[in-house]
């Protein structure tokens, strides 16, 4: 069987229905920014289920356009996965009637996936409606982030939990974190660990400060401002890809007949933005509490490049190729900086290196005209999937597998980049 079949069996196995977990054991549920990622890929196989994997995400969007992280399996055991449904939903203000959910959120990638979904087999979107019925949740959900999430008030989206980030424990967040107070590891059970090796995973401090973030947001009824939330940063990857989607909602504006002006303003806005968290070849998270950069060597400072025409893609093209990241050389990209002292190959997001980012990465240098780095990314993607098999992600140097699995977006990605 080759790479395609394979990547292909994952994806096809970890169909629900109308959704695709990330993993079997320790993903049981839908969980949202990795849709986006399977539609991508999916769309490939059948553009039908990559539409549906958008759709059944959306269609637990809640009232105030919040797209929530993890969408719960109604079938899937309800203490199976911690925090669970019976932790988000005891005190839900706004969430839909029909679905548990988290209340928490995660990057914003897919408007980005929708316009990809969409262009494999237009005239099938066409007769389903898909961005007709897509596009009004879209707006809604940018619309959330832009209002309620400028903590700062400087026009930036600020995420309220680094589980909203997606780079779950990046270095990025040791500082602020050190603010809270976590919840002692004998009050909950972590799940993670009944399925992955702990020196893989989040430390049990680690775990207990994101308990204790998410209880704190739940029992405020999910209202947003910075007198409720300890945590609160301004994310170069969340503002880029909120963005680089609002650069895929101007396309799909056009396609339905819109005006697709308030969406390159957007671009532009954000754009602009985004320079204040630009500094030493890279783009740098903001601590919205301190007002200061919390200065470090986070992937998701490269990830600015996806948003088009940026002015200081230069400079990271040659962060991204330089000694802290090596991308030309290793043919993926550490999710930390590999000359900090706190660069760790193994731990979740504390240095492996993960192949959404890589395709995001991808994109991005092509757009900005470093094709031939764009295609040694592709190359090493796949020669690494190849010898590590479709897992959450690997050691940056060796390209050994770590964390889960038979990984979705792994898989995913395989898929886009065999296609293209």
């Amino acid at each position: 069987m080759n790479l395609r079949d394979e990547a292909a069996k994952v994806l096809l196995g970890n169909w629900r229905g109308r959704s695709t977990i990330p993993a079997p054991g320790l993903y049981p549920h839908q969980w949202s920014w990795d849709s986006a990622f399977i539609a991508a890929g999916l769309r490939h196989l059948s553009p039908l289920r990559a539409q549906q994997e958008l759709e059944s995400l959306f269609g637990a969007q809640w009232s105030d356009g919040r797209v929530p992280h993890i969408v719960f399996d109604p079938s899937a055991p309800r203490d199976g996965y911690f925090p669970g449904p019976d932790f988000w939903c005891s005190a839900r203000v706004n969430g839909p009637a029909h679905a548990d959910t988290s209340g928490i959120v995660q990057p914003p990638v897919h408007a980005l996936a929708a316009w990809e979904v969409f262009s494999s087999e237009p005239d099938l979107a066409r007769r389903r409606g898909f961005l007709e019925r897509l596009y009004p949740k879209l707006l809604a959900w940018h619309g959330y982030l832009r209002g309620s999430r400028d903590l700062g008030g400087r026009g930036l989206v600020s995420i309220v939990h680094p589980w909203e980030s997606g780079m779950d424990n990046s270095p990025s967040w040791d500082a602020p974190l050190r603010r809270v107070e976590p919840v002692p590891a004998g009050e909950f059970r972590r799940r993670d660990l009944d399925h992955a090796d702990a020196a893989e995973r989040p430390t049990d401090a680690d775990y207990g400060r994101y308990v204790r973030l998410a209880a704190t947001y739940r029992d405020h009824g999910y209202a947003d401002g910075l007198d409720v939330h300890e945590f609160a940063v301004e994310d170069p990857l969340t503002n880029a890809l909120l963005a680089a989607s609002e650069d895929a909602l101007a396309r799909i504006a056009e396609e339905l007949g819109e005006d697709p002006r308030p969406h390159v303003a957007e671009v532009s806005r954000l754009r602009d933005a985004l320079a204040q968290l630009h500094a030493d070849g890279l783009f740098h998270s903001r601590d919205v509490h301190v007002g200061e950069l919390i200065r470090g060597g986070s992937v998701a400072g490269l990830v600015p490049l996806v948003v088009p025409g940026l002015p200081q893609a230069p400079e990271l093209i040659a962060t991204i190729t330089g000694p802290r990241f090596r991308a030309a050389e290793l043919g993926v990209v550490p999710s930390f900086d590999l000359t900090d002292p706190l660069h760790d190959a193994s731990r979740y997001w504390r240095g492996p290196a993960w192949f959404n980012i890589g395709w995001l990465l991808r994109r991005g240098l092509a757009r900005h005209g470093a094709t031939d780095l764009a295609e040694v990314l592709r190359g090493g993607m796949l020669s690494t999937a190849t010898r590590s098999g479709f897992r959450e992600y690997v050691d940056p140097t060796t390209g050994e597998g770590r964390g889960a699995h038979h990984f979705s977006w792994t898989a995913a990605v395989v898929l886009d980049l065999t296609s293209a």
